[in-house]
């Protein structure tokens, strides 16, 4: 057995290997057991594709679980605006939270669909990649896009999110969105690569100048020797949406911004008005 002086440091420590075999099993068990719950979450979801509102009993009933258990679930999303309980009849119905989630999807949906013959206007146009996106808290996600060239080399190994200081479309969108602004604001600015913006007062200048010009560029500020420039698509209270940008070889496309900008912002004020935005 291991003995440890009273001020031996904690570091020095030899713990058994039992101990820590033990703790490495506890650790895994409790990983199941949360991808369980979230697995039996949304089989209580499940349940509300047939009736409108359901107790804690039927849940438990029909998922064979213990109503502790459905209470718990139910409880948990209920917090979180997924479901929500009926004061009158003590049942439970899906929440304003799911209706914002599923609204929300569908019309990021109809944006791809809409936005899709303009892209590849764009695209035939310049020969430099196409992306549209959409922000989500500090990050921009590209819901799509249409490579080509030099620049779909560069992406072919990336995905879909990034970090919205790093790219135009997300500086364009948080100049235009303040909840995206706040959002990066609060999540900070790790760097990436030479010319990333990395502090509160780079990026509040950034955000001044894009909103003075209309559009934001990146030069080698996600890929060195890569640069974009991006325009947003703004609803009638002239609120950031989403982003059209375009990405290509730095020497290429840098020279060419201002007119690209000029392109890109025909190509949004299309979009929405075919939105109704």
């Amino acid at each position: 057995m291991t003995t440890v002086a009273p001020n031996q440091p904690a570091e020095s420590r030899t713990w058994p290997v039992t101990t820590l075999a033990r703790s490495r099993g506890d650790r895994e068990e409790a990983r199941q057991g949360e991808l369980k719950s979230v697995g039996t979450a949304l089989d209580v979801l499940e349940c509300f594709s047939v009736d409108g509102e359901l107790g804690v009993s039927d849940i438990a009933r029909r998922l064979d679980i213990a109503k502790s258990t459905a209470h718990r679930l139910l409880s948990t999303m209920a917090s979180r605006r997924i479901v929500e309980r009926n004061p009158r009849t003590g049942r439970y119905r899906l929440g304003i939270h799911l209706f914002e989630l599923g609204h929300l999807a569908q019309a990021r949906f109809d944006l791809r669909q809409v936005a899709m013959p303009t892209m590849l206007e764009l695209n035939r146009q310049t020969s430099y990649v196409v992306n549209l996106s959409v922000p989500d808290g500090a990050d921009v996600v590209f819901i799509e896009r249409l490579e080509t060239g030099a620049g779909a080399k560069v992406l072919a190994s990336s995905g879909r999110r990034l970090p919205s200081h790093v790219t135009s479309s997300g500086k364009v969108m948080a100049a235009y969105n303040p909840d995206a602004a706040r959002a990066r604001s609060e999540a900070g600015f790790p760097p990436r690569v030479s010319h990333t913006i990395r502090s509160l007062s780079e990026w509040e200048s950034t955000l001044e100048e894009v909103r003075r010009l209309g559009y934001a560029h990146a030069d080698n500020e996600s890929y060195e020797g890569i640069s974009t420039v991006a325009v947003p698509l703004l609803d009638l209270q002239q609120h950031a949406y989403a982003a059209l940008s375009l990405l290509g070889p730095t020497e290429r496309l840098a020279p060419q911004v201002p007119a690209l900008a000029r392109l890109l912002h025909t190509a949004a004020q299309r979009i929405s008005r075919s939105l109704g935005r």
